[in-house]
């Protein structure tokens, strides 16, 4: 049976986005309305796997944004116009999914230099600054987007936020799971007289009494700021990272080259300045 290549939506007049060279602030518009967040985020991902050129390595991110990039990306191998593309994954998730789907795959050891990540997020910033990893994947994505020369993120317009943190939403922290209660303790000092502050431990299952484990067999402590993080995000970083048991921190500072952001009104791309 012969495959039919699906094609990218048709944005107006735009034309492809060579080198992540896109056009500014202003929003391009839509063939349609679209009609779910979910539509929004395929718009997003279609246009950001526009990018991905043949030979690539590509990261592979997670997430239900994430998702619609790599049903993208295995059409287009399967159709031919794309090829001797090899994906790192970012979760064991992604694994499965990409190879569901036709992706070949591959590791930071074999490809030290990654071409192209792209991931979704939880929060972008005015600075383009992320919190990622929600789900739990927010070390591997860190190692994997940070080992990128472009990491382009693609989102709906409901994850745009004036600071980090303060979607009411968790900014995730991996921690060991020795003395996780010390490390939690921790935590909650470096924080003490915030405002609307509280660290919980994530919990999972259905009476949610066993500690979720991330694909590195850790824990994640979830951090909930009432009116975001107000601090300096390097400094607050930096005060993290340097508690014994913290493994990584959801927030990923200076790593996006560009934000692909679907709205009602249209698709929006944000460049690193």
């Amino acid at each position: 049976m012969r495959t039919i290549c699906p094609q990218s939506e048709t944005l107006g007049t735009v034309t492809p986005f060579p080198h992540l060279h896109f056009p500014g602030d202003k929003p391009q518009p839509l063939p349609a309305a679209p009609t779910s967040q979910d539509e929004l985020k395929r718009i997003a991902a279609h246009r950001a796997v526009d990018l991905v050129k043949p030979g690539m390595v590509l990261g592979l991110g997670t997430g239900s944004t994430a998702v619609h990039a790599l049903d993208r990306i295995g059409d287009l191998l399967r159709c031919g116009v794309l090829h001797d593309i090899v994906g790192i994954p970012t979760s064991k998730k992604t694994e499965a999914h990409a190879l569901s789907v036709g992706i070949p795959l591959s590791d930071l050891n074999r490809h030290p230099s990654v071409d192209l990540s792209i991931d979704g997020a939880d929060e972008v910033d005015p600075h383009l600054n992320l919190v990622k990893g929600r789900g739990g994947s927010l070390l591997r994505e860190k190692m994997i987007e940070g080992a990128s020369k472009r990491f382009v993120v693609i989102v709906d317009d409901s994850k745009m936020v004036d600071r980090l943190g303060c979607s009411g939403n968790s900014v995730p922290v991996e921690i060991i799971p020795f003395c996780w209660g010390y490390t939690l303790g921790q935590l909650k000092k470096l924080f003490a007289g915030e405002c609307g502050f509280d660290a919980r431990l994530r919990m999972t299952g259905d009476e949610k009494k066993e500690p979720f484990l991330t694909d590195n067999s850790n824990y994640i402590v979830d951090l909930y700021f009432e009116n975001g993080i107000t601090r300096d995000l390097n400094e607050v970083s930096d005060e993290i990272l340097r508690l014994t048991g913290v493994v990584e921190h959801g927030m990923f500072l200076g790593l996006a080259s560009s934000v692909i952001i679907a709205g009602e009104d249209g698709v929006t791309v944000k460049n690193k300045g």
